[in-house]
């Protein structure tokens, strides 16, 4: 029986036809994006799902989708999609991640030229029939400063465009190499210069913990008076509050905005400002960009469901149906040993090495070391995949090396990962015991064994008599339940390391109280 589709949005007639070109049964029914039960009666029937934005796939939806093997977005954004819900009923989620790229770039700098010349509100004057020469008084691009907040693959293309404009260019990304900055012409500096040295700010980056409200109060008090943002990401990169505040005093000169925090934003205080340009989402809205997705996605829906091919997977690595098996609890161990890694980096990654002991050496390491790659990187970028993290550190600069070799010390099997930055080095090996868990052995060369737990503390301190005492105490007055504890340290009274899983996330009021612990030196959350 040949896979059945459910195209549940607008696609091209031509993504619909690669579907029945490649022997795929497919429904065109994007009425059903808007329509939830509708969709939730008939998703039963379908193997896979295709989707732009319109379409909300929940757990509900997802509880009903009793064939459903792949969900393929047309675009970069999920946030449409419940990924852990998919992931845990053995869903594959797509997305398109460079299909639109070009196009959002551009439309970042058309607002930033609407902004500098006042050409929505002169439009609307003129149309008006006034002649109103004296009233919009711009500025131009040439010789300013352009600062970028996120320098991948989109930002790469604005700097592109800007120098072409005889702009300067300034580039913020804790993963832009000096070398890759150098290739692109950009000069990579620290987030604080973006604020004071730029004339317009523009982001770039995904959201993330990290990057919600990059841009806050404090960030606007430190910028140029007259400064102009442009933001074309995602919504909450920029706090909306403070941005109405520092329109108002006139220290922001004006704002340019695609994205809002939530959305559709069909009313919102910045609209009733006239140095504020805003369009609704229109970044990837071009016919090319929806076009390249659409054809993009279905090509890739129709490998995964004819030939078993896996491109460009959120929430699997791209391995063969025969060694899925085996290899699957490696994967996990190399996904959450980078995870580890990567939440407890916040300088520039300039290396990584990836060692392979025992019997993980003759599998598919190429895929491990995708899944160790997109562990590290997603705390920082966001919806970095197995397919992509690849591509994403080359970009970056980061030079990614492998090694294998013979059983070490007790253990069957061996991952050790080292993350090298331009201010230190890190290490954290784990393995897989008979039960398929993966688990930590070591960290920074500490032995220490412990599971991955779903919220974890990891603290390092002085080996010290009187430490878990008031840790324990500690957590124990906050509420904060201790699910387990495992300790390690070098030697007697030096460098030790605390690895603490717990129930919830512990609130920052908590983690600064740890901080402030007399034999601690830091203390960092940490959720898998």
């Amino acid at each position: 029986m040949a896979p059945r589709v459910l195209v549940s949005d607008k696609l091209s007639e031509t993504a619909v036809q690669i579907f029945r070109d490649r022997g795929v049964e497919v429904d065109y029914l994007p009425e059903l994006g808007k329509d939830k039960d509708a969709l939730l009666a008939k998703i039963g029937e379908y193997d896979g799902l295709a989707i732009r934005s319109a379409t909300k796939v929940t757990p509900k939806i997802l509880e009903a989708a009793t064939r459903l093997k792949v969900i393929g977005r047309a675009g970069i954004g999920v946030d449409n999609v419940d990924i852990p819900a998919a992931s845990q009923r053995g869903i594959v989620v797509m997305n398109t991640p460079f299909g639109n790229a070009i196009t959002t770039a551009e439309h970042a700098l058309s607002m930033m030229m609407a902004l500098a010349r006042q050409i929505p509100e002169a439009n609307a004057s003129t149309h008006a029939g006034k002649w109103e020469k004296n009233r919009f008084m711009g500025v131009e691009l040439f010789n300013k400063t352009l600062g970028i907040i996120g320098c991948g693959n989109i930002g790469s293309i604005v700097a592109d465009r800007a120098l072409g404009l005889k702009m300067k260019v300034i580039a913020y990304d804790p993963f832009l190499s000096a070398e890759r900055a150098l290739d692109i012409g950009v000069e990579k500096v620290e987030l604080e210069t973006i604020f004071k040295r730029s004339d317009f700010i523009t982001l770039h980056t995904p959201l993330t913990e990290k990057t919600r409200n990059v841009i806050d109060a404090a960030a606007l008090a430190k910028c140029k008076k007259g400064v102009r943002i442009i933001n074309c990401a995602r919504g909450g990169l920029v706090n909306e509050d403070a941005l109405y505040d520092a329109l108002i005093s006139k220290k922001v000169a004006g704002a340019a905005l695609d994205v809002f925090e939530v959305e559709p934003a069909s009313t919102h205080k910045l609209f009733n400002l006239e140095n504020v340009v805003c369009t609704p989402h229109l970044g990837a809205s071009t016919g090319e960009a929806q076009e390249n997705v659409a054809l993009q996605v279905a090509e890739q829906m129709a490998d995964y469901l004819i030939n078993g091919a896996v491109s460009n997977a959120l929430n699997m690595p791209s391995i063969s149906a025969e060694e899925a098996p085996r290899l699957k609890p490696f994967v996990a161990l190399a996904e959450k040993l980078g995870s580890f890694a990567g939440q407890l980096t916040d300088s520039l990654i300039t290396g990584i090495s990836i060692e392979y002991a025992g019997d993980v050496g003759e599998m598919n390491t190429r895929a491990l070391t995708s899944a160790a790659l997109a562990g590290i990187l997603q705390p920082q970028l966001g919806t970095v995949n197995m397919v992509s993290a690849p591509v994403v550190a080359k970009e970056r600069g980061i030079k990614v090396d492998e090694v294998k070799q013979s059983k070490r010390g007790a253990y069957e099997t061996y991952i050790r990962i080292t993350v090298k930055t331009d201010k230190y080095e890190r290490a954290v090996a784990g393995t897989v015991f008979s039960d398929g868990k993966p688990r930590i052995i070591q960290i920074k060369g500490i032995e220490l064994e412990s599971d991955f737990g779903q919220y974890m503390l990891y603290v390092t301190n002085l080996d010290k008599p009187g430490f878990i005492g008031a840790l324990g105490s500690l957590l124990g007055n906050a509420g904060v339940n201790i699910a387990s504890l495992h300790l390690g340290r070098h030697t007697q009274g030096q460098e030790a390391i605390c690895l603490v899983q717990i129930d919830e996330p512990v609130p920052d009021s908590v983690l600064w109280a740890v901080q402030k612990i007399e034999q601690v030196t830091q203390a960092k959350p940490l959720a898998f």
